[in-house]
């Protein structure tokens, strides 16, 4: 089954389409680009559709495999939209670090919105974003490390992210939303340095070898619910880190939550249950279970979900995690009505 049960959940939930019809512009009507293999648009080449953009501009690509890397600097307000997800596949030349880049020293980009693509990975990782604000990434799906580096206002949204040797998603000195993304099969999840200021929302999290999130120097973290699930951890509190840590559920991993005590770690409405070596630990050499930095708040009860060894977190309808403090549930994703709504 691997993730297709959850990619499944993921596009049913949040597709909704697109439309390549641009905004009205009265000063300059905005073009559509289309690039294509077979010679049947304005290009066949990605970076020279990208450098012909002018702001409002959207380069569509169409249906293919393409043997091409994408730089984008010095844009404003373009679009890059592939014919679907599994359909506009970006292999990579093999000719530099990663497949895409966003961004470019010293050059930035601005208000940059990509989606419906495949990114592949070239020397560990596929997607990078440097120096840039506004960058909007949705419905990708990336088979390799997303790294970003001193970039503002960017949103991470509806993508599958796995497949990296190191870390699915590397923020530093960064401002970055991670919302309703599928992030697994990785050595980590996510790792957040720096100054970062990051907010998970409704994030699925699983499989990756080591902790789900790791958060450690002066970073600024919102962690609110996600599905943190079959990790080697759960999620890790480090160095002078502030976390605002609820609604999520920690489960089936070997540490719930390891949290430093330089750190400024606030947890409520948090479910953990069945974190092999632990629910709470302190951090340490080594770290040591420390039950008391349970919050009031917090449960330690199972989550009930449909069928976790296939990847279906989902919960049933007679899961406890319904309707506590202001969450209506919790996890990053909707339980299942009860049979009687169900056959209506």
């Amino acid at each position: 089954m691997r993730l297709v049960f959850l990619t499944a959940i993921l596009l049913g939930i949040t597709s909704a389409g697109f439309a390549l019809t641009p905004a009205e512009n009265p000063t300059s009507a905005p073009r559509t680009i289309t690039v294509a293999l077979d010679d049947s648009g304005d290009f066949t080449s990605i970076q020279e559709a990208v450098d012909s953009a002018g702001k409002g501009d959207t380069v569509f690509i169409k249906a293919g495999a393409y043997a091409q890397d994408l730089t984008i600097h010095s844009k404003e307000q373009i679009k890059i939209v592939g014919a679907g997800v599994d359909k506009t596949i970006l292999l990579g030349r093999g000719t530099m670090v990663g497949v895409l880049h966003v961004g470019k020293w010293p050059y930035g980009a601005t208000d940059i919105d990509i989606s419906e693509l495949t990114i592949n990975e070239h020397g560990g990782h596929a997607l990078g974003i440097f120096n840039g604000t506004l960058i909007t990434l949705h419905h990708l799906h990336v088979k390799g490390m997303v790294f970003s580096q001193q970039v503002h206002d960017v949103r991470i949204e509806d993508c599958v992210i796995g497949g990296s040797e190191t870390t699915g998603v590397h923020v530093t000195d960064s401002q970055v939303q991670l919302i309703g993304n599928v992030i697994h099969d990785n050595d980590h999840g996510v790792n957040v340095t720096g100054k970062s200021d990051i907010r998970l929302e409704r994030n699925i999290i699983t499989r990756n070898l080591f902790e789900a999130v790791v958060i450690s120097d002066q970073a600024k973290v919102v962690l609110i619910n996600n599905t943190l699930v079959k990790n080697g951890g759960g999620a890790a509190f480090l160095g002078s880190s502030t976390i605002e840590a609820s609604g999520n559920i920690v489960s089936l991993n070997k540490v719930g939550f390891l949290i430093a005590a330089s750190s400024q770690t606030k947890t409520s409405y948090n479910a953990l249950f069945i974190n092999s070596d632990g629910n709470y630990m302190r951090a340490g050499s080594p770290n040591v279970p420390a039950p008391e930095l349970q919050a009031e708040s917090d449960m330690t009860t199972d989550p009930r979900f449909v069928d976790a060894e296939h990847d279906d977190f989902r919960l049933k309808p007679d899961t406890t995690l319904l309707n506590r403090g202001t969450f209506r549930y919790l996890g990053a994703l909707p339980p299942l009505l009860p049979p009687a709504h169900n056959s209506q």
